[in-house]
């Protein structure tokens, strides 16, 4: 099993990496801050104005270490990796399922059942966390969610399952708000906004939505799939469709709990989320610094895998989903099996 390795993210403004023998360097105004050894690295991503030395750059593609690079408030810039890994007959194979519609539908359903079944899941654990505030609308849902699974197992046209896939979208989004638990006008989630969000709820959100990527466009990269060529998400210039057809299924497990837990725990504060003039919400440099380090701590977590039946970190999760879906196109698994959780 692969180890979990650690990922790097530097948000300082004006830091400097650079290679010093088999270590990333910081310095901040000149000054050398910390050394983190490149082999226990699952990746580096750098927020706002950080710059690399080329030559760290070139020892971290060389070791399979992707660097990403953010703005400060976290939307997605540029990616640094090394030669593409892995089989060209794998990558192949997946062009070929892609251009086949029969082929594109059986996988994006098994997406999508993993999908609608974590975001039932979410919903029911507030539910049985919560059993005094239950609602007859947070009922409906688990129910609507309960029918969409049986409608997605037998769906066999790609635009129909499409089709379901926002309509779950909507019906779990439109409970989320019932998630959060803090009686503050701050965190009130209405519905889900982007470029640019419009609440902290929404800054949150996308924040963990854009490192949740970053760890399965790894992952994907790290058993040689093309990360551009999905089949929930269709090709698109510059758009990883791959990497964005997993986190439909792992985005509930992986980012929307932790954001609900970080809300209600009290681990964030209105504080640390800024509003500018034209109705953007952004997290500041504090509120960022403590999301990603709940985020670290939460992919050191132990789960059952549900198909392999081991026990694993959960920041693995991307990986093994990768490894299966690597599996599925040699030919060694009917079918794509997508995380459930439970």
């Amino acid at each position: 099993m692969k180890k979990l390795l650690n990922t790097l993210f530097v948000t300082t403004q004006g830091a400097y990496l650079a290679k010093e023998g088999e270590c990333i360097l910081v310095r901040i105004d000149g000054e050398s801050k910390a050394r983190f050894p490149v082999h226990n690295l699952g990746g580096v991503v750098c927020f706002g104005n950080v710059l690399c030395s080329p030559f760290l750059l070139g020892h971290c593609a060389d070791n399979g270490v992707a660097v990403s690079m953010l703005t400060e408030n976290g939307r997605f810039l540029a990616r640094v990796v090394g030669g593409a890994p892995g089989n060209v007959l794998l990558r192949r194979e997946q062009y070929r399922r892609a251009d086949c519609p029969d082929g594109s539908a059986a996988i994006a359903r098994n997406i999508l059942l993993g999908k609608i079944g974590n975001c039932r899941t979410v919903l029911q654990r507030s539910r049985r966390d919560r059993p005094d505030a239950t609602s007859p609308e947070m009922d409906s849902a688990i129910n609507h969610l309960a029918g969409s699974l049986k409608r997605v197992r037998t769906a066999t046209d790609l635009e129909t399952i499409r089709g379901m896939e926002g309509d779950a979208a909507r019906t779990y989004f439109a409970m989320f708000d019932e998630l959060i638990t803090v009686a503050t006008p701050d965190f009130v989630f209405e519905r889900r906004t982007r470029r640019p969000p419009r609440n902290a709820v929404n800054a949150l959100l996308s924040f963990l939505y854009t490192i949740l990527l970053h760890d399965i466009q790894g992952a994907l990269e790290s058993v040689g799939l093309d990360v551009q060529v999905g089949y929930l998400h269709r090709d698109r210039p510059g758009r990883p469709g791959l990497a964005l057809d997993l986190m439909e299924e792992l985005r509930p497990v992986l980012a929307d709990r932790l954001a609900v837990s970080l809300i209600n725990r009290g681990q964030l504060k209105p504080k640390n989320f800024d509003n500018d003039p034209g109705g953007a919400t952004m997290m500041n440099e504090d509120g960022r610094k403590a999301v990603l380090k709940a985020y670290q701590e939460r992919k050191h977590d132990e789960i059952t895998h549900p198909f392999l039946r081991e026990s694993v970190p959960i920041g693995l999760v991307p990986h093994v989903q990768a490894l299966l879906f690597a599996r599925l196109l040699r030919g060694d698994l009917d079918g794509y099996p997508p995380f459930l959780w439970r």
